[in-house]
Formats: C-alpha cells, sequence, structure tokens
C-alpha cells in the first residue's frame, strides 16, 4: 500500500467500530459493494447483510440505494474496508425491540422464512414467531406466509441469548376480543343474524357472528333429538342464529339455531289429519311406545298397544331408533303438540277369533209368542238368525 493511501485511510478517520453510510454500486451473489466517503470502497458479504441467514443479497438492497453499515475491518495495506449491515442494525434493533416490549405497540414484519416450529423475520435481528403464536387456531402450512408482511407484537426479548420472539396471535385475540366487546353492547336477547361454524364440541357448536363467537347449545341446533353437533352443522357452514343471551362480563353469547327456524307445529301440524297414512322415522323408544318423526322437530306417539295387532310387551322388541316405519295419524292435538299414531292394520286382531270369545258372541233372544201359537220367536224367525 502506497504512503498516499494510507494518509488518506488515516485522514477520512475510517476506523473499525465505526457507523458509516454509502451508496451501492454492485449487488450480486458474492455481497454488496458500497462507495463510500473520500473515494473509499467497502464490501458486505452475504452473511452480513442480515439477521436471517442465507439472505439472498438482492432481497435486501439495490445499485443506487443507500445503505448503513459499520465497519468491522480496515485493510491498510490494499485499502479494503470489511463492512457489516447486520452489526450496524442490531445495537438499534435491541432497543427498539426493549421499547416495544413496555408499549405493546405492535410491529410489521416482512417474513424472510419458514423453519421448522415457525417463521422468521429480519427486524434487524433475527426474530422468531413459534407455529404456536402465529395465528388463534392451527396453521397447518406455514409456506403461506413467506414473503407476506404480518403485523405482530413483541413477547420475549433477550440480547444476551439474541432470542426475539414475536406473536401474531397475541395481536389477533386482542383484536377479536375489542370487536366481541364491541358486538355485545350491540346485541341483543330476539336478534337474528348470520355467522359461520368455527368449530364443534360435544356439548354444541360456536359459531363466528362478526367478531365474537357464541355458543349454540346441542340442544338448540335442531327441533330434532341429536346425538352429536355433525349431525347437523360442519364447520365452515353458514348459519341463521338467534340471540339468545348476552353476558358482556363473562364473554359469553348464547345463540340458537333452532330459534331461527320456523316452529315445526306451526308449519306442518295442519298437514296431517286422523286417518291420513304416512312414513316417519322412529326416534326414540320408550317402555310406554316410541316417538316417530313425521317432519324435522315434529314427532308424534305410537303407544305400544298400537305397534302391531299382535300383542308387544316392550316398544324395543320391536322398534329401533332410525327404523323407518308406516304410521296411521289417529289424533291431532295443536294446544296440547301431540300427535297419537298407530301401526296395527285396521281390522280384527288374531285374538279376536279366538274360541274363548265365541262365547260372547250374541245368540237369539227366544221369547213367547203373544198371539197364542206357542211358537217361540225362535221357530218364527230362526232363518233369519242364522
Amino acid at each position: 500500500m502506497s504512503e498516499d493511501l494510507r494518509e488518506m485511510l488515516t485522514d477520512a478517520a475510517v476506523r473499525e467500530g465505526d457507523v458509516v453510510t454509502g451508496e451501492v454500486t454492485a449487488v450480486d451473489e458474492n455481497g454488496v459493494t458500497v462507495a463510500l466517503s473520500h473515494g473509499f470502497e467497502g464490501h458486505i458479504a452475504p452473511q452480513e447483510l442480515s439477521a436471517v441467514p442465507g439472505t439472498n443479497p438482492t432481497e435486501v438492497t439495490s445499485v443506487g440505494s443507500q445503505i448503513t453499515a459499520v465497519v468491522v475491518k480496515v485493510d491498510m495495506e490494499s485499502g479494503h474496508v470489511t463492512l457489516s449491515k447486520r452489526r450496524a442494525e442490531q445495537a438499534s434493533a435491541w432497543n427498539r425491540m426493549q421499547e416495544l416490549l413496555a408499549s405493546g405497540e405492535p410491529i410489521e414484519v416482512e417474513i424472510r422464512d419458514v423453519v421448522k416450529g415457525g417463521l422468521v423475520a429480519d427486524v434487524g435481528v433475527r426474530a422468531f414467531i413459534p407455529a404456536s403464536l402465529v395465528d388463534r387456531r392451527f396453521v397447518e402450512n406455514l409456506d403461506e406466509f413467506k414473503g407476506k408482511t404480518l403485523r405482530a407484537k413483541v413477547v420475549e426479548v433477550d440480547p444476551e441469548k439474541n432470542k426475539l420472539i414475536l406473536s401474531r396471535r397475541a395481536l389477533l385475540e386482542e383484536e377479536t376480543e375489542a370487536k366481541a366487546k364491541a358486538l355485545m353492547e350491540e346485541l341483543k336477547p330476539g336478534d337474528v343474524i348470520e355467522g359461520t361454524v368455527q368449530r364443534l364440541t360435544d356439548f354444541g357448536a360456536f359459531v363466528d357472528i362478526g367478531g365474537a363467537d357464541g355458543l349454540v347449545h346441542i340442544s338448540e341446533l335442531s327441533f330434532s333429538h341429536v346425538n352429536h353437533p355433525s349431525e347437523v352443522v360442519h364447520e365452515g357452514d353458514r348459519v341463521k342464529v338467534r340471540v339468545l343471551r348476552v353476558d358482556p362480563e363473562a364473554g359469553r353469547i348464547s345463540l340458537s339455531i333452532k330459534a331461527a327456524l320456523p316452529e315445526p307445529w306451526e308449519e306442518h301440524a295442519n298437514d296431517y289429519q286422523p286417518g291420513d297414512v304416512v312414513q316417519g322415522v322412529v326416534k326414540r323408544v320408550v317402555d310406554f311406545g316410541a316417538f316417530v318423526e313425521l317432519q324435522p322437530g315434529l314427532e308424534g306417539l305410537v303407544h305400544v298397544s298400537q305397534i302391531s295387532n299382535e300383542h308387544v310387551a316392550h316398544a324395543s322388541d320391536v322398534l329401533q331408533p332410525g327404523q323407518e316405519v308406516t304410521v296411521r295419524v289417529l289424533s291431532v292435538d295443536p294446544e296440547r303438540r301431540r300427535i297419537s299414531l298407530s301401526m296395527r292394520e285396521p281390522g280384527p286382531s288374531r285374538s279376536e277369533n279366538t274360541g274363548s270369545n265365541r262365547r260372547r258372541e250374541r245368540r237369539p233372544v227366544e221369547r213367547q209368542d203373544d198371539s197364542g201359537t206357542g211358537a217361540t220367536l225362535g221357530d218364527l224367525f230362526g232363518d233369519l238368525f242364522k
């Protein structure tokens, strides 16, 4: 190195640890070339461009852009200056992350990489969003977030361990809670609105009604008996619901799907008249008979004595839930909301043709004839009685 160049480097005061700014003159797979003041040229290796390993230089900067870096090494012999953009950003980045953690203010980050267990972003230091903190619900494919800009909250900062944890889920939950609070102030029992089924449990279905989830208890899913919510609805279904109760303090909304539907008795009860023969499905079997569904939510009772022309001790001996049957309407009582049904065939039963009942058959009554002929009524009209 010439004495003139050495003097120039010394006069320019380019020393290790300095933070300098220059214009990018070249970008390739080997890194970035930066034009510094006094005509000096610096170089930033790919691994010194970003806190995210494997970052392509073209993703970070372009020719003509201004870039700030820290001086890592000055080669007085060749005049070569080694720079690091990553190190220049680290100190201020950690300070900023500490401030965001304290304030709770969200930050926008670009997802640079998807790794096992989460997402990686560069905020001056490497930021990690665990898979469990990406969304309120399980995300099967994290690749869909690569290259996207997400808003998240800083939840853990540890510069000594180079550990920065962000949570998108925390921000989503805060936003959802705010929407739910506002929605609860507007909702009133009796309101009928539309929502989307979010998830099913053994005891009911949770429905998103536009910023808040309400529970449709299993007993409120249908007018028919329901063993499991999946028999009526599925995740993603759009449903109409009626608001039953709103509890802002507990953050609970009770909904009903069946209350938003026409009442079966009002809609279908007049469709059935005594003597009608119709099809139905056995829904429940009890000791005294079986309940047969004629329409969703509209059931009639087949008493055990009306199941067969033969004697039936227990309804379960003949009928099982889910069985399709043909029934005859005996009576309809709209006020009591009861329909009586029969499965018996019209006509006498076998027991009515047994010998024991023949003893009760009426016989002609033999009376004296007042005419004085001495003939009985049987003698006179016997052929007619036969």
